[in-house]
């Protein structure tokens, strides 16, 4: 493991402490948690799910009328 300085501001750094209590952890590792994580979704050559822009809907404003095209989604036909 590597040895490295970090400067945060004080807020940054009481928030910090304090989910560290909470999860009965150590600042240091979350720390280190989050900057794997910032790195893994900053890495070059990640992958883009397929899925990801997979159609086009013809629709310009789908995500503007969301709530209609969603109605009784997941409800069962009782009939």
């Amino acid at each position: 493991m590597e040895k490295t300085t970090v400067y945060l501001d004080a807020s940054s750094y009481q928030r910090l402490k304090q989910i560290a209590q909470r999860e009965g952890r150590k600042p240091a590792e979350l720390v280190r948690e989050a900057v794997t994580e910032y790195a893994a979704r900053h890495s070059e050559g990640r992958r883009v799910p397929a899925s990801v822009a997979a159609f086009a809907s013809g629709k310009g404003d789908l995500a503007a009328g969301d709530e209609a095209y969603l109605e009784g989604f997941g409800e069962r036909d009782r009939r």
